[in-house]
């Protein structure tokens, strides 16, 4: 490509502050250093998360490369680096896998120490590799997907089948296996059972779609958007509700439409008010409450004990509970074996430049 060990000029959408639309600029990524990756951007998805840093739900230093949901092709590799080589497909993994840390070698972690929930936003070495008109710009994440060409560590980066869809495999990288692995691994919904999802965008359909795979007997979709109840019905839904309909509390509701055995829940919003909803409406004994939603920072949530000291288990699951660099590649096989359907999730595919359009889709609900 003539561009290995120099510094590649690309565009980006830059957020320079909070609350404020993505402009597109004229970039420098610097080439990696040992260890790391440089990729070329080939698709990337919209998740809520990368609103979170925008409406400032989630720390992050400005400015920003946002982003975390893309599929690429690896430009160049630094010293080091054994696991990729230039010409890779791969997915850029949020949720990196060091294979080192307790967390790592624990069969049930998938926590890796060197995940950025902190909004660091810099490299293992503490620094950026983007910069732009002179100032440096932060990374996001461990990813930064908004731009034509970005550099991530080893440890985020999974090799994924050569003939893989990029537009359709990006979701891989968070929406749809955060849904799915919460109900399939997380959860370990078992067949024949009653699950419940609160909040039916693209995560909450890839929770019914792993409802399903698991066997469930009756996926109940909740929303406030009654818009989205046909798709949750063409992913596996049985049925749908609207708590505004609803005259009584929704775990009530559930509870009678039920005879009371609701299995499994998954809030998956991010909303304090409806993971206590979720919790009291699965079964007060044996049943299993999953928050998947990405909590608000700095907020406290409160709840009557009592819905855990008669038996609930209330789980939290970040990337469906996946070991990312053992398992997103593993993923993509089995959307080639077509074991699911990644083009129910799909809404609208646009052009770069028109990202800002893309998040005024998501914030109209379409």
């Amino acid at each position: 490509m003539g561009t290995p060990g120099k510094v590649i000029k690309c565009k980006a959408a830059v957020l320079w502050e909070q609350k404020k639309p993505f402009s597109i600029e004229e970039i420098e990524v610097a080439p990696p250093k040992a260890k790391e990756v440089r990729i070329k951007i080939l698709a990337t998805g919209i998740c809520r998360t990368d609103d979170h840093v925008i409406k400032g739900a989630m720390v992050s230093k400005f400015p920003v490369i946002v982003g975390h949901e893309a599929t690429g092709v690896v430009e160049s590799i630094g010293e080091g680096v054994t696991t990729v080589k230039p010409g890779d497909k791969v997915i850029p993994l949020f949720l990196p896998q060091c294979r080192e840390c307790n967390v790592c070698r624990n069969p049930d972690g998938n926590l890796c120490i060197r995940s950025d929930v902190t909004g660091r936003g810099v490299l293992a070495d503490g620094t950026t590799r983007f910069t732009c008109k002179g100032k440096p710009v932060y990374h996001f994440i461990n990813t930064s997907t908004f731009t034509e060409y970005t550099v991530v560590d080893e440890s985020s980066v999974a090799k994924i089948d050569d003939s893989a869809p990029p537009e359709k495999v990006c979701l891989i990288g968070c929406g749809f296996s955060t849904g799915y692995g919460a109900a399939v691994k997380t959860a370990k919904v078992a067949p024949g059972s009653t699950c419940v999802v609160f909040g039916l965008g693209g995560v909450g359909l890839s929770v019914i779609m792993g409802c399903k795979s698991a066997g469930a007997s009756r996926i109940i979709g909740i929303d406030l958007n009654k818009d989205k109840f046909e798709k949750a019905v063409a992913v596996g839904a049985t049925e749908c509700l609207s708590p505004k309909d609803c005259p009584k509390p929704i775990s009530e509701v559930l509870s009678e439409m039920t005879g009371n055995t609701v299995d499994y829940t998954f809030e998956v919003i991010g909303r304090l008010e409806t993971m206590v909803d979720a919790l009291a409406s699965c079964h007060m004994n044996y049943g299993t409450s999953v928050v998947v939603g990405a909590p608000p920072s700095a907020k406290m949530l409160t709840c009557d004990p009592m819905l855990l000291f008669t038996g609930r288990t209330w789980k939290g699951c970040v990337f469906g509970g996946w070991k990312s660099r053992d398992d997103v590649p593993k993923l993509v096989t089995d959307f080639l074996a077509k074991k699911f359907d990644l083009d129910q999730l799909i809404t609208h595919v646009l052009p770069f430049k028109k990202i800002n359009e893309g998040f005024e889709l998501l914030y109209s609900g379409q």
